[in-house]
C-alpha cells in the first residue's frame, strides 16, 4: 500500500510540474516528423497480463514493418530527428508517469518488454510479474542505460540480446522481485537520477550482490 500510495502522488505531482515539458513535446512532435504524438504498444504486465504502454511517439510509423529487429540501435533508421533527442533524454518515457498514475506501471520495477521479447526470457522470470508492477526505472534500466550503444558495438546482435543481455536483465529483475521494499525503490529513484549526472558511475554495485555485478561493456555477441 505504501508503494502505491507513493506512486500515484509521485507520479501525480511530477505530472504537474513537468506539464509545460509534456506540452512542448506533444506541440513538438504535432508540428514535426509524421504528426503523431503518442504511441501505445503491447507490453507484459502486472500479474502477467498483457498492456499497452504509453510513449511519445519517437519511430515512423512503418518502423514495426521494416527489418531491423525487436531492439533499437545507434543510428537506427525507424527513429526520427526529434526522436533522437526525447530517446537519449529519456523525455519519450515522461508520459509513463501517466501509467503509473493509473496504476498499470510503477515508478520502480522490471521495465515490461513486448510480448514476442517477453518470451524470450526464461520460464521463472514470469514470477517477477506475479509480485511487482512494471516501473518506469529500476535495477536492469539503470544497468543497461546504454543499451543500445551494446547491441551496436555487438559482433553478433541476435546473439548479444538473447544469450548474454536477456539472462542477465532476467536475474537482476528477479534479485529485485525478491527484495523489493520501499527503502530499495528510493535508492534505485535516486540511482536513475544520479547516472543522468554521472553515466560513468559505478554506484549501482553498492546495491547488487557480488555475483550482479557484471560489466555490460563486455557483451559482444561472442560467446
Amino acid at each position: 500500500m505504501l508503494k502505491r500510495a507513493f506512486d500515484i502522488t509521485s507520479s501525480g505531482l511530477a505530472l504537474i510540474i513537468l506539464a509545460p515539458i509534456l506540452l512542448l513535446t506533444m506541440l513538438v512532435l504535432r508540428l514535426t516528423g509524421e504528426g503523431e504524438i503518442f504511441f501505445l504498444q503491447e507490453r507484459m504486465g502486472y500479474k502477467n497480463k498483457p498492456f499497452n504502454i504509453t510513449k511519445f511517439a519517437t519511430m515512423v510509423k512503418s518502423a514495426a514493418f521494416m527489418k531491423a529487429g525487436d531492439y533499437t540501435t545507434k543510428g537506427d533508421p525507424r527513429i526520427l530527428p526529434v526522436g533522437k533527442f526525447l530517446r537519449k533524454t529519456k523525455i519519450n518515457e515522461i508520459i509513463q508517469l501517466w501509467d503509473v498514475f493509473r496504476g498499470k506501471m510503477s515508478l520502480v520495477g522490471p521495465r515490461p518488454q513486448m510480448l514476442r521479447v517477453h518470451n524470450l526470457y526464461p520460464d521463472e522470470y514470469n514470477v517477477v510479474f506475479e509480485k511487482v508492477r512494471p516501473g518506469i526505472t529500476g535495477v536492469g534500466s539503470i544497468v543497461f542505460r546504454d543499451e543500445e550503444m551494446v547491441l551496436t558495438q555487438a559482433v553478433d546482435r541476435d546473439v548479444c540480446y538473447t544469450k548474454q543481455i536477456v539472462p542477465y536483465k532476467a536475474q537482476l529483475e528477479m534479485w529485485y522481485a525478491e527484495n523489493a521494499s520501499f527503502i530499495l525503490d528510493i535508492k534505485i529513484i535516486f540511482m536513475t537520477l544520479w547516472y543522468i549526472v554521472k553515466p560513468e558511475s559505478r554506484l549501482m554495485n553498492k546495491i547488487l550482490p557480488d555475483h550482479l555485478q557484471i560489466d555490460v561493456s563486455t557483451f559482444t555477441g561472442e560467446i
